[in-house]
C-alpha cells in the first residue's frame, strides 16, 4: 500500500467516524427528548446507547488523527470499555423487562428511530469494516463491530414488536438482547486482549533483541 493510499483510507475512516458522531448526537437528542416527554424508559435508553456510540467514534477520531497505526493500545482499551458499557446497559434493560414482564410497546418515534438507524447505519458499518481491514487497523474494525451490535439491537426491538403482536412472545426481545449483551462482553475482551498484545514489543526473527 502506498502512502497516498493509506492517507486516503485514513481520511475515509475519519469521515465515517465523524458521520457517526453527528448522527448519534442528533439521534440521541431526539430519543432522550421524546423519551422524557413521553415518560418512555426505552427511548431514553436508546439515547444512552447513542451516547456510547458517540464516545466510541470519538476514540476512533482521536486514534486516526495521530496516524493509521498510532495510539492503538489506549484506543482499543477505550473501545473495550464501550463494549462493556453497552453490555451493562443492554443486560440491565433486558433483565428488568423479564422481571417486570414488560411487553414490547415502542412509541411511533421509537419505531421510526430504529428503522432509520438500520437503513443508515448498516452501510456505514460495512464501510467501517472494509476501511479498517484495508488499513489493518483493529480500532476501526472494533468500532464497526459495535455499530453492528447497535444495529442488532434495533432488529431485536422491531422483531420483538412483531412477535409480541402475532404470537404474544413478549419475552423474545429481552432474551435476544441478552445474547447481544454477551457478544458485547466477548468483543470487549477481544479488544482488551488485542490492546495488550499491541503493547508487547516486537522482536526480530531469530533473535532475542527487541525491535527499536
Amino acid at each position: 500500500m502506498t502512502a497516498q493510499d493509506q492517507a486516503t483510507l485514513v481520511r475515509r475512516g475519519l469521515a465515517l467516524a465523524w458521520f457517526i458522531v453527528v448522527w448519534d448526537v442528533i439521534e440521541g437528542v431526539v430519543a432522550v427528548t421524546a423519551g422524557l416527554a413521553a415518560d418512555s424508559i426505552a427511548l431514553v435508553g436508546f439515547g444512552i446507547d447513542s451516547a456510547i456510540e458517540v464516545f466510541a467514534a470519538s476514540v476512533v477520531i482521536w486514534q486516526l488523527r495521530a496516524g493509521a497505526h498510532a495510539r492503538q493500545q489506549p484506543a482499543l482499551r477505550a473501545i473495550a470499555v464501550t463494549f462493556y458499557a453497552l453490555a451493562a446497559y443492554v443486560a440491565f434493560e433486558s433483565i428488568r423487562d423479564l422481571i417486570t414482564q414488560d411487553k414490547a410497546g415502542e412509541s411511533l418515534i421509537g419505531i421510526v428511530l430504529n428503522v432509520v438507524a438500520l437503513i443508515v447505519m448498516t452501510p456505514i458499518a460495512l464501510a467501517q469494516r472494509r476501511t479498517g481491514r484495508a488499513l489493518n487497523n483493529p480500532v476501526l474494525v472494533a468500532q464497526s463491530t459495535e455499530t453492528w451490535m447497535s444495529n442488532a439491537l434495533s432488529i431485536t426491538v422491531l422483531v420483538g414488536l412483531g412477535l409480541n403482536a402475532t404470537l404474544g412472545w413478549w419475552w423474545a426481545d429481552p432474551v435476544v438482547a441478552l445474547v447481544v449483551a454477551a457478544l458485547a462482553v466477548q468483543s470487549g475482551r477481544e479488544a482488551w486482549h488485542e490492546a495488550s498484545e499491541s503493547s508487547t514489543p516486537e522482536k526480530h526473527p531469530g533473535t532475542s533483541e527487541e525491535r527499536p
